[in-house]
C-alpha cells in the first residue's frame, strides 16, 4: 500500500472576530517524493462561517468535510454538537472506521480538534497544529500567541513557515482562510 504523508494545519483564535486556520500544500508520496506542492487543505463551510482544516488521506479528509457539513446542518450550526456526532459516527460506522485523518473545525465561539477514535478535543490555549509538522507549528503558534499581539492569520502563517523550515513533509505553499 502507498502511504501518503501529508500536510501540516494550524488554527488560531484571537476572540470571535479573529479567526484563522491554514495550511501547507505539500502532499508527499511514501518517504521519497512530492506528489503535489500546492494542494489546498483548508476551507470555509457552513455559509462561511465555519474552518476546516485536515490532515491524513486527501480523500478520507473530503469524505469526513462533507460530512461534517451535513452534521452541522442537522444541529443548525452547533459546532460541538456537529462534531460529537461526527466522531461518533466516524468511530462506529464501519466503512467510516478505517479514514485516515484529523480534523480541525473552529468558528467564532469554538476551535476543536476531531479524529477517527471518537476524539472531540477542546485545546487548552485558542491555537492548535496537526498533521506531519504539528508539532513544529505548535510550538511557534505557542511561542506567537503567547508573547506577541500578532492577530491570527499572521501567527498561523508564520507558524506554517517555521514548520516548513523543518518539517521535509511541509511545504512553504501556505493557504490561510480567515472568519
Amino acid at each position: 500500500m502507498i502511504e501518503f504523508h501529508a500536510t501540516t494545519i494550524c488554527a488560531v483564535r484571537r476572540g470571535p472576530e479573529d479567526i484563522a486556520i491554514g495550511g501547507d500544500g505539500q502532499v508527499t508520496m511514501g518517504q521519497t517524493a512530492i506528489m503535489k506542492n500546492n494542494a489546498k487543505k483548508v476551507k470555509k463551510i457552513y455559509n462561511g462561517q465555519v474552518l476546516t482544516g485536515f490532515a491524513g488521506s486527501v480523500a478520507d479528509a473530503f469524505s469526513l468535510t462533507e460530512k461534517f457539513e451535513k452534521k452541522l446542518e442537522e444541529h443548525g450550526g452547533n459546532l460541538k454538537r456537529a462534531a460529537v456526532d461526527l466522531a461518533q459516527l466516524w468511530r462506529s460506522d464501519k466503512g467510516m472506521r478505517n479514514l485516515e485523518a484529523l480534523m480541525i473545525v473552529a468558528s467564532k465561539t469554538d476551535l476543536l480538534v476531531i479524529s477517527g477514535n471518537g476524539e472531540v478535543i477542546v485545546p487548552d490555549q485558542d491555537f492548535v497544529a496537526i498533521g506531519s509538522g504539528g508539532n513544529f507549528a505548535y510550538s511557534a503558534a505557542n511561542a506567537l500567541f503567547n508573547h506577541t499581539d500578532m492577530n491570527a492569520a499572521s501567527i498561523v502563517e508564520e507558524s506554517l513557515k517555521i514548520a516548513s523550515s523543518i518539517c521535509v513533509y511541509t511545504n512553504d505553499n501556505i493557504s490561510v482562510e480567515t472568519l
